[in-house]
């Protein structure tokens, strides 16, 4: 496969070391001089810009934790003026408040040429028609994609929520060659193909990009066999937020670190000491080239592991394994993050007060994944008028299916059935 910046993607790993120490340390200024979260964590902890000399120095600064960001509400982690924000994201919080992004013209054009970077490594051209297929909670990544498909002048068709039946539809008609999906959402739609009776070689399908969730080996390997396709897994943060932080090339071992423009770090996650080379912990990224939205030793709560042998592509960026799971309570569904603790406070929020009994379940039924609410009726939710029953739940469904842009069920369960569950818990079954 082509490599689209031999300059970058290729670079001697002296000099990758010096333009990271370089980017490094024009961002922890930025942010010391701009952003008063970093300025109280580098004043407290007694660094300063200037004593960062080294990539290992970074060590010294402590982390930036996922709350931080909601604590900071809207614009309190900006390190440019507003009047140099030309777009600006936001992605569901552990709290009732989002996290809120902004880019800078600049900042556009770096992922735009991320994205563009990740295309041409699994063999996207200008001659693919690529379809984004995402859930209402990634909104933000289909806008990076076709920004980044665009730049190597493929046609795309724009992110717009349809219903499954219409997105294998369009797939169909228009002839699409590259689908960017969810591993989950790629397996519903591959389930719905065999039961229309519609023959994969009917697709002009020949790529899929995953994205969202660490795909598993055996759900790859039943999409190449069933579509008749070649995949291809992109590592994002929907908190920075953008796609294709890392990606596959032609070789799919390992995900490449477009480490111009992060710095990557391997914790363990209960100390947050470095792991040994090669050993598994939480990714940590530090931005080195974002000028409106910088974030400094970020705790994903992605496991993974950093591989160091050099990469038959030529490529020196490095290489990471993504693994299943978290290392934090977050539980991701169809790519979309999800707490625990967001779900009762928007079930508050609705409700006007707090459920005795909360059961959440994230399930999964003929490869799609959902979330189901199990709410214990109690005198609150009893009533004699079943249609006021029925508008609640109604509009309880609506405003956590928006809000946290994933499919969501609620169900009321007679006290009984949910004497074991006094308070909540959250439980993956799928």
């Amino acid at each position: 496969m082509p490599i689209r910046n031999k300059t970058e993607e290729c670079l001697d790993l002296e000099e990758r070391a010096q333009q990271q120490l370089e980017r490094l340390q024009s961002t922890l200024n930025r942010a010391f001089k701009n952003v008063p979260l970093y300025r109280n964590q580098f004043e407290s902890n007694r660094v300063d810009p200037s004593h960062i000399e080294t990539l290992t120095d970074l060590r010294r600064i402590p982390f930036t934790e996922r709350e931080f960001l909601s604590a900071n509400y809207p614009y309190g982690l900006f390190a440019v003026p507003l009047r140099d924000v030309v777009r600006i994201h936001t992605a569901p919080g552990t709290t009732l408040k989002p996290m809120v992004s902004g880019y800078t013209r600049h900042d556009l054009q770096v992922w735009q040429e991320m994205v563009a970077r990740a295309f041409t490594a699994a063999g996207v051209t200008s001659s693919d028609i690529l379809q984004i297929v995402l859930d209402p909670g990634l909104a933000n990544w289909g806008r990076d994609y076709k920004d980044g498909a665009e730049a190597i002048e493929a046609s795309v068709i724009p992110l717009t929520v349809l219903p499954p039946e219409k997105n294998l539809m369009v797939m169909h008609d228009y002839k699409t060659s590259v689908l960017i999906a969810s591993a989950s959402a790629a397996c519903q739609l591959m389930n719905l193909l065999f039961h229309l009776n519609l023959n994969p070689n009917a697709l002009a399908l020949r790529t899929l990009i995953l994205v969202g969730e660490a795909p598993a080996a055996d759900v790859r390997n039943r999409l190449e066999e069933q579509l008749h396709v070649e995949t291809w897994a992109h590592y994002g943060l929907s908190e920075i937020p953008g796609p294709a932080i890392a990606f596959e090339c032609e070789h799919r071992c390992g995900l490449h670190i477009n480490e111009d423009h992060f710095f990557p770090e391997v914790v363990d996650p209960t100390s947050g000491e470095s792991v040994i080379e090669s050993g598994e912990g939480e990714l940590v990224l530090t931005t080195l080239t974002t000028r409106a939205f910088p974030l400094i030793r970020f705790r994903t709560g992605d496991r993974v592991r950093l591989m160091a042998d050099p990469c038959p592509c030529g490529r020196t960026l490095r290489r990471i394994v993504w693994s299943p799971g978290r290392t934090d309570e977050l539980v991701v569904v169809r790519g979309v993050k999800v707490h625990h603790q967001q779900i009762m406070l928007l079930l508050e929020r609705s409700l006007g007060y707090l459920p005795e009994s909360v059961r959440i379940l994230i399930k999964r039924q003929e490869c799609r994944d959902f979330i189901e609410v199990w709410l214990g009726l109690d005198d609150h939710l009893f009533s004699d008028e079943i249609k006021e029953v029925e508008r609640i739940i109604h509009n309880l469904t609506a405003e956590l299916t928006q809000e946290l842009g994933l499919p969501v069920t609620i169900r009321l369960k007679e006290r009984r059935s949910m004497e074991a569950f006094t308070g909540s818990s959250l439980e993956d079954l799928r």
